[in-house]
């Protein structure tokens, strides 16, 4: 499944407006959920193969990376970084050093792979992108994943994502939101909701469909935290058949409320869906 490629535009700084201590009863400012906060600009580095003609890039070997830099936001620049330098990465393989060295690395095994295919227009394809999802005074969402062809059967893809605390420059886990030994039932919301999605009965065996260990049910750890939600994201293969795709769940945060700590950075999200 291919992601829109690239997304231009400069991210507007603007002043943080609340606190991300939402949840204290003396604290009366209306947080500011959908207003960028960090200045980021988009970067691109696009390359084709050195045998590519003048048609289409749908008929040439190309790799392109596109990602947002952040302004004052090092460590957050250099955790993406390296997130996007893993997705090329197979198994315990070193990943490379830089961007610029893993396309080399690209097109030298497309070089080697034309040597001994008969398919004289085959075209290798790599996309790598980040992209930021949402962004707000306390946390800064971001999506980002790779689509490759390789001479395969078909391309693969995969995404994942970052959620980042701007003041503390940390990634934020699902343990800094919940309250402690709510795992569990935050388990049990997501198959309920799981289980509807897939239109399954409550005793339906997931054993014929699905690849869950021990053929039970579990949340994975990819997951974006977003204004009316958690979305945990499946990657083709890892729950499914290849030709299923990637699978979604969203569990809103109106059914969250009990589990998720009081002063974490969601808190805002909570106040603003307690109506749903």
């Amino acid at each position: 499944m291919k992601v829109m490629r690239g997304m231009l535009g400069i991210g507007v700084v603007l002043m943080f407006l609340a606190s991300c201590n939402f949840g204290k009863p003396e604290t009366k400012v209306e947080p500011d959920i959908f207003t960028d906060t960090v200045l980021y600009e988009m970067k691109t580095i696009r390359e084709r193969a050195k045998d590519c003609s003048t048609g289409p890039d749908s008929t040439c070997t190309m790799a392109e990376i596109s990602y947002p830099v952040f302004k004052g936001q090092d460590a957050l620049n250099d955790t993406l970084k390296n997130r996007l330098l893993n997705l090329g990465a197979n198994g315990d393989e070193k990943p490379d050093s830089s961007f610029q060295t893993m396309i080399s690395t690209f097109f030298k095994s497309y070089e080697e792979y034309k040597k001994d295919d008969e398919r004289k227009n085959i075209a290798f394809d790599l996309q790598e992108y980040a992209q930021v999802v949402n962004q707000d005074s306390c946390l800064i969402a971001i999506r980002y994943g790779t689509y490759s062809f390789s001479g395969g059967a078909h391309g693969s893809g995969f995404d994942a994502f970052i959620n980042w605390n701007p003041k503390t420059k940390k990634v934020v886990y699902l343990n800094d939101i919940l309250l402690p030994n709510s795992e569990k039932e935050l388990n049990i919301i997501g198959e309920r909701i799981f289980r509807k999605d897939e239109k399954l009965a409550d005793n339906a065996s997931l054993e014929q469909d699905y690849f869950f260990k021990d053929n039970k049910f579990a949340l994975n750890e990819n997951y974006l935290f977003t204004p009316t939600g958690i979305r945990f994201l499946y990657n083709e293969y890892e729950i499914k058949p290849y030709v299923a795709g990637q699978t979604e769940l969203n569990i809103p945060w109106a059914q969250l409320r009990t589990l998720i700590k009081p002063h974490s950075v969601v808190a805002q999200y909570i106040e603003k869906n307690a109506g749903i």
